[in-house]
């Protein structure tokens, strides 16, 4: 089996030690390079080819927020996995935006932490369907009435299927949970997954969740 290979990127060398350490003990995961800020990310990026970079969002020159839409222009963008110490934060949901999978509290146990890791280098998001409520919660403040109607006219380009597969995303379900509920097949449900990803012009499936929450998709379920 291929390490998946990670990239860490903290200004403090501690958390950097700790992460490198719990990270380094999984024998599927390879550390291939630490960096102490968003400055230094694009050129380890080119020379280490990570699978996934956990960056923090706090960074005292280029921060993690700057770093992950800078790599997620790129056309071989490593998968990003925001730290924080904030469950729900303007710059979290800023990252998530661009284009990051999810994010990590600091304190998060070693065992969860080598579970997310793994779990966005497979393409999952890691964000549980309450975390995803507790975001759209926060954006909820966030979403003026320009978004919604930018983002209520981005969706018109989905046919219907694609539309339920979409709120279904945003409720945070899984593929197996979305194919159970609209009686189809998991690979169905990839394929309209992509299709979105494709037609809306979006990285992942945490991206798909705030511009459904955005469009006011969710609403109609209760879900939001």
């Amino acid at each position: 089996m291929t390490a998946i290979r990670v990239l860490l990127v903290d200004d403090d060398p501690l958390v950097r030690a700790g992460l490198s350490f719990m990270l380094g003990g999984a024998g599927d995961i390879e550390i291939v390079g630490e960096a102490a800020d968003g400055g230094e990310v694009g050129t380890l990026v080119d020379r280490t080819r990570p699978d996934v970079v956990l960056m923090d969002i706090r960074m005292p020159s280029v921060d993690g927020l700057t770093a992950t839409e800078s790599l997620r222009t790129r056309d071989d963008a490593p998968q990003v996995v925001v730290l924080t110490t904030f469950h729900a934060d303007d710059q979290v949901l800023r990252a998530l935006r661009a284009g990051a999978a999810g994010f990590v509290l600091k304190d998060t146990p070693p065992a969860e932490i080598v579970a997310a890791v793994r779990r966005v280098a497979a393409g999952d998001p890691v964000l549980s369907p309450a975390v995803t409520r507790q975001l759209m919660a926060h954006a909820a403040g966030a979403a003026g009435d320009t978004r919604r109607a930018r983002a209520r006219e981005r969706v018109t380009g989905l046919n219907d299927r694609e539309r339920e597969v979409a709120v279904a995303v945003g409720r945070g379900l899984a593929n197996a949970e979305i194919a159970a509920e609209l009686y189809m097949s998991v690979a169905t449900v990839k394929t309209h997954v992509s299709r979105i990803l494709a037609k809306l012009g979006l990285n992942n499936r945490v991206q798909i969740a705030l511009l459904a929450h955005d469009a006011g998709l969710l609403e109609k379920t209760g879900s939001s």
